[in-house]
């Protein structure tokens, strides 16, 4: 065991080491422990005003369009998302900028300090520094992103003032339940009473409104209290909320669902930003991985799209932005996603298939990838399975000729691997 004196000298590579051994599950939802540190920690309340983002799909573009608009607004913004792709730093950001090294291990030691025996997950130590940070930062508003489920997730054991659930979809059935209902109320665990509860799901499962409503939150809910929509002729896009509506709002380059739903949770700011911080918001809101232009020379996409509800959106902005384009997918994912849901989304777009396995316990091998694609109809000798991810994109690259496009898709993994590749 490290003394307090020989930790003061990690590197935040040794403290990301040291995470990763405090716990003998990698994840362990509950609130208990982690309530008991963020108290001693004086975290529980990060900012003066708290919006908290859950949902299947859709929380990182969300969180993403919250910062930049109130940033042009001229607000303080802390935000924090999980996981990162590339560097830890990423979880981080205040006022738009990552922290340094010195920051995370500073806050990763005040967190070891305060913690006593108490053991903690990677995702629970890492959401009490990143809490501690913010704190230490005194931001108008923090944006914090509920990383699984919601009732029971890390993140969650703090008070938000408006509360976000983007989507509810099947995914991590381990945990939240292997239907809608189940995991719509676990999603529903982020609402307060007396609280704007806003829900960007066009069909929310009855459990997320009966939740809502048995505690007298405040449920706003899309198409019913909040709408959005494309304009005619190319002239943008429209947003409505009552007694707050725009016109002719610039497209984007992240869903624009996301952007509505970002709206509908700043209109209940005592005060709303200005048409120009959400024009220029908008327009600045960028997140990698997701339909993200990542080549040119063969055209490569990555979407770091893992379950049906993804895929299915994935495949819709595939048809309508590169409708000429033959499709060569690498393709990774996890375990304990539905694989056969998510191929089943992009296989009538998918000419050739370059398989590969996940790495880490959590991994799926490549062959149940294409024992999935062979039960979904498609040929053998349209796929080939690799070592590695690095192993099939660069095949995929190889093979591509002049009018493919190179889909990149599975998991955060699979788009790590391609960017730790292309540095």
């Amino acid at each position: 065991m490290k003394t307090l004196l020989e930790q003061r000298s990690w590197s935040l590579t040794d403290w990301l080491q040291h995470l990763e051994r405090q716990h003998h599950k990698e994840i362990d939802l509950g609130l208990e422990r982690i309530s008991q540190v963020a108290g001693a920690l004086n975290a529980r309340q990060p900012a003066r005003t708290v919006i908290t983002v859950a949902g299947t799909n859709g929380k990182g573009s969300t969180v993403r369009y919250l910062e930049q608009i109130l940033l042009a607004d001229g607000r303080s913004v802390a935000s924090y998302t999980s996981p990162h792709f590339i560097d830890y730093r990423e979880r981080v950001r205040i006022n738009g900028i990552e922290l340094t090294d010195a920051d995370h291990c500073a806050a990763f030691a005040a967190v070891e300090a305060a913690r006593g025996t108490t053991s903690l997950t990677y995702f629970e130590f890492g959401t009490l520094a990143a809490l501690w940070l913010i704190a230490r930062q005194q931001v108008d508003v923090a944006v914090l992103e509920i990383g699984l489920g919601g009732r029971l997730d890390a993140v969650n054991m703090v008070e938000p003032d408006i509360s976000v659930v983007t989507s509810v979809g099947i995914d991590h059935i381990d945990f939240l339940g292997d239907n809608r209902e189940q995991i719509g109320f676990e999603k529903a665990g982020v609402y307060r009473a007396g609280k704007p509860a806003i829900c960007a799901d066009p069909e929310p499962p009855q459990s997320l409104v009966n939740h809502a409503e048995h505690i007298q939150a405040k449920l706003l809910c899309i198409g019913r209290d909040y709408s959005w929509q494309r304009e005619p002729a190319d002239a943008g896009w429209r947003f409505d909320y009552p007694g707050w509506s725009f016109r002719h709002l610039p497209m984007t380059s992240l869903p624009l669902a996301n952007a509505a739903t970002a709206l509908s949770a700043l209109a209940q700011l005592d005060q709303r930003p200005a048409r120009s911080s959400i024009e220029q918001g908008l327009q600045q809101a960028r997140l990698p991985g997701r339909l993200e232009v990542f080549r040119q020379h063969p055209l490569v996409v990555l979407d770091v799209a893992h379950n049906p509800h993804a895929a299915k959106y994935l495949a819709q902005q595939l048809r309508e932005r590169w409708p000429q384009y033959r499709v060569r997918a690498v393709c990774a994912m996890l375990s304990d996603k539905d694989i056969a849901g998510t191929l089943e989304c992009l296989t009538p777009l998918v000419e050739r298939w370059y398989l590969a396995p996940t790495p880490g316990p959590r991994g799926a091998a490549s062959d149940r990838l294409s024992s999935a694609l062979q039960r979904l109809g498609q040929a053998k000798d349209a796929q080939q399975s690799f070592t590695s991810i690095v192993n099939a994109y660069q095949s995929a690259l190889t093979d591509a000729e002049e009018g493919d496009l190179v889909l990149c898709f599975g998991s955060f993994l699979t788009i790590q691997a391609i960017y730790q590749l292309e540095g």
